[in-house]
């Protein structure tokens, strides 16, 4: 860990659970600026569906990596640490505090602890498993990772082909689990990390999830992914939300029942980001509907007296 007199406070937890609330209000009691740390915010052709603060949010604080990119270009966490790290840089000039919010827990730890290093992966092993994915479906592949790696199985997003491809080919090509690979070392950092979680009963969070996609979808989620649908491809879009969509704009199902997949999906996500973030260690963690200032209390403990 740093010893630096900078401070990322770094708010995580599943989706729809608040973090965005409660990142502005600890940016507003120390007046500093937020990194997001959510790997589908950054494009700026997704909106509705990957629930982008609003405008009001917005301008309630200085927000970065928020809808700055296309989805036409490829952005990986390695790219995201670098770019983070530079712009933290920036930010920690003006004050020795700052706020990071999100729960890609991937891009999380790249910034917190920067990121593994992998063994290369020999092309034909990549294009065996591409070629399984067309043939055979997402279900094979995932099957695959339990057997090969039944510990990152359970964090990886397994609706997203790429994530779980890119584990296999990991897995194959050592002859280790991909997760034999993680948390191998610790970037240097010119800051001191300051970790909350957020975390709610299980009904409330899925209440949340479920009133959430229903105003995403009064706000105009269908017609944003029509929008999209040209682009259903591309890895921005492997996402809960557009996907379900895609399925009925392809006359695969129902409208209804994509949006009950959505909320199912979502529900899904939000507990794979629990299990991820509860096995990381250094967080402390808050129920939603503690008072702010128990928080900050928490927070302020953590800083070295002068700040």
């Amino acid at each position: 860990m740093s010893t630096s007199n900078n401070y990322l406070i770094t708010i995580v937890g599943p989706t729809a659970i608040g973090k965005t609330a409660l990142a502005i209000e600890i940016a507003q009691h120390y007046r500093c600026e937020i990194i997001s740390c959510d790997s589908r915010q950054f494009y700026k052709e997704m909106s509705i569906g990957t629930a982008v603060p609003s405008t009001d949010e917005l301008a309630a604080v200085p927000h970065h990596f928020i809808q700055d990119k296309s989805i036409e270009k490829p952005y990986t966490v390695g790219d995201f640490e670098r770019d983070a790290l530079e712009k933290l840089d920036e930010l920690f000039a003006k004050n020795s505090i700052q706020v990071m919010v999100g729960g890609s827990g991937l891009f999380v730890n790249a910034v917190l602890n920067g990121l593994d290093e992998f063994p290369e992966v020999k092309p034909e092993i990549r294009d065996m498993l591409n070629a399984q994915f067309n043939d055979l479906g997402l279900e094979h592949l995932q099957n695959q990772l339990k057997e090969l790696d039944p510990i990152h199985y359970t964090k990886v997003a397994l609706q997203n082909p790429q994530r779980v491809i890119r584990a296999l080919e990991v897995c194959i090509s050592s002859g280790k689990p991909y997760s034999s690979f993680l948390n191998q070392k610790e970037g240097s950092r010119n800051f001191t990390p300051i970790v909350i979680g957020l975390e709610a009963e299980r009904e409330f969070m899925y209440s949340r999830i479920n009133l959430r996609v229903e105003q995403m979808m009064s706000h105009g989620l269908l017609e944003e992914s029509k929008k999209l649908y040209p682009y259903k491809n591309l890895n921005a879009l492997q996402t809960v939300g557009y996907r379900e969509l895609f399925s009925y704009l392809d006359n695969e199902i129902s409208l209804d029942f994509a949006v009950s997949e959505i909320q199912k999906n979502t529900r899904r996500f939000a507990k794979r980001q629990l299990t991820w973030f509860k096995r990381t260690q250094g967080i402390q963690w808050f129920n939603i509907q503690t008072p702010l200032v128990e928080i900050l209390n928490h927070i302020n403990q953590q800083q070295s007296p002068q700040i």
